[in-house]
């Protein structure tokens, strides 16, 4: 069995020379005695934990409200019992930490300041049912030998395959800024971006359709400006690559736990199973927050909600912002369903299946992980059973779709890529069905909200907002938190916080100088 733990992995506190600064807003250190001002934040997932966090560092006192029973948002968790007796963790697993997250690696090190939490696995490994395999773990990481390298060691390019392709309409690629990006790329999508470039068929469905759908999004679906942005993250925009890390224990031990505890040395009222369903804001400037039980007058508020929850909240406050920024609002929209599969085998994978595997071809199967490979608890189950803890993810599933059926499939996938797992008894099993993720949509990006809102006491974190800073999924969470953070601590002038973030245009005045000419 392989149980991966590189130590000082997570003591890597370096950056991307190049890397963007965004400066705090100055002022005073932080707010001392009683004379601070109180603030509400209602989402407990990564930024609401991110804007709770620094308001409290500066002496603000905190009110966090999160609906579910624990913290962690998407990647949240919950004990369950297995069929054996033995009392597990059930989550979402599966989650990269890329090298790029630099803010949200901020956010972790407040509780752990070396991210000795975390660990690295050796390799993003994909996987086609025609039996294209490409692998990341020999990529330079250093534009634009990056995307050279990858171009040169994947069996998915061909020279007949590069000759196809149109290198007029592939220049954005080269330098992405952002909100310029959107503005360019967001009325097409992400498909047909792809097949404007020519881009060669078997790459299409091999990397860019498993990056693609790591936004809960099929490509036709999905604007192209998420995904080239997406490209600038991870290729031609920075030098940390697609190396990432993963958490050693569940979520909520190596993570959230701890940073609960956290916010609550710092003052902060942390109330778990408390769905905000109002804000009304009031004449004196503040805004009162009806829970289930009570209503609670705040000085500021951080909406930190998912799509879903955002709408729901300012449609029941109906004096909540202007038309404009509402109507906005209600045209959100949420990302189809998706699966997570948790499987608990009575014997193991073969010793060579990676830690996590992305996977095209395989009908509903997006990926495949073996959590024994990295997570402390899978893997002190599977060495004590001699079994093994693998979890099937399936993305953007049709929401008609019968549950019971997609499950079956992709168990059925799982066969046909791990063969050995045929003959496994399944000792339990564990299915989450969700649909809260954020879509971008073709056009959608002008109703997404940014972090400020009309009213100079509210405003808005999640991963679907508008940052006007090159970040994407996780990041853009913990971004976005602090950012909302930031902007209510301008108001009452005291110091925010510096954020990083990778470069904000290409990184080659060659590559640039070559992108300019597709404005011709």
């Amino acid at each position: 069995m392989m149980f991966l733990h590189s130590p000082g992995t997570g003591h890597r506190h370096g950056r991307d020379r190049r890397a963007a600064v965004v400066p705090a807003p100055d002022g005073r250190a932080r707010f001392t005695g009683e004379a601070a001002p109180t603030a509400a934040v209602v989402g407990g997932g990564i930024a609401g934990l991110a804007a709770a966090t620094l308001l409290a560092e500066r002496g603000v006192r905190v009110t966090l409200h999160e609906s579910e029973p624990s913290l962690g948002g998407r990647l949240s968790g919950r004990p369950t019992q297995l069929a054996d007796g033995t009392t597990v963790t059930m989550s979402r697993g599966f989650h990269a930490f890329f090298r790029q997250y630099y803010n949200l690696r901020g956010l972790l090190r407040r509780v752990d300041p070396g991210l000795d939490s975390l660990i690295r696995l050796p390799d993003y490994p994909l996987r086609h049912s025609s039996g294209l395999h490409d692998s990341f773990a020999r990529v330079p990481r250093t534009p634009p030998l990056s995307a050279m390298g990858f171009v040169a060691l994947s069996p998915t390019f061909g020279l007949r395959d590069l000759a196809r392709m149109n290198p007029r309409a592939a220049l954005p690629l080269l330098d992405v800024r952002v909100p310029e990006v959107y503005e360019r790329l967001d009325s097409i999508s992400a498909h047909d971006f792809l097949a404007r470039i020519r881009f060669p068929e078997a790459a299409h469905h091999l990397a860019f359709e498993v990056f693609s759908r790591s936004f809960f999004a099929d490509p036709r679906e999905l604007s192209a400006a998420e995904l080239v942005l997406m490209f600038h993250i991870y290729f031609l925009g920075s030098s940390e690559g697609l190396l990432f890390d993963v958490p050693d224990e569940p979520f909520p031990t190596a993570l959230w736990d701890p940073l609960h505890r956290y916010l609550e040395g710092h003052g902060t009222d942390v109330r778990t199973r408390t769905p905000v369903r109002q804000v009304r804001p009031r004449p004196d400037g503040g805004l009162d927050l009806t829970t289930d039980d009570r209503t609670t007058r705040y000085d500021a508020l951080v909406l930190a909600l998912d799509s879903g929850g955002l709408r729901r909240v300012v449609a029941a406050s109906p004096e909540l912002g202007d038309s404009e920024w509402r109507a906005g609002i209600d045209r959100l929209r949420t990302a189809p369903p998706f699966l997570v599969s948790r499987l608990w085998l009575d014997r193991p994978v073969a010793y060579d299946r990676p830690g996590f595997l992305g996977t095209s071809g395989y009908g509903p199967l997006d990926n495949v992980s073996v959590l024994d490979r990295w997570e402390g608890e899978a893997a002190r189950w599977a060495r004590r059973t001699r079994g093994s803890v693998v979890e099937l993810h399936a993305y953007a599933v049709a929401p008609d779709a019968d549950r019971g059926a997609v499950q079956a499939e992709v168990l059925r996938q799982l066969h046909r890529i791990y063969p050995e797992t045929l003959s496994a008894r399944i000792v339990d099993e564990r299915h989450e069905w969700r649909a809260d993720c954020p879509m971008f949509p073709v056009g959608g990006y002008r109703d997404r909200p940014g972090v400020r809102t009309p009213d100079p006491a509210v405003t808005v974190a999640g991963d679907m907002v508008r940052t006007g800073l090159p970040v994407a999924l996780m990041e853009r969470a913990a971004t976005s938190g602090f950012l909302a953070a930031n902007a209510l601590l301008e108001r009452w002038g005291v110091r925010g916080q510096t954020l990083w973030t990778v470069p904000r245009a290409g990184r080659s005045a060659v590559l640039r100088r070559l992108a300019a000419l597709g404005d011709g």
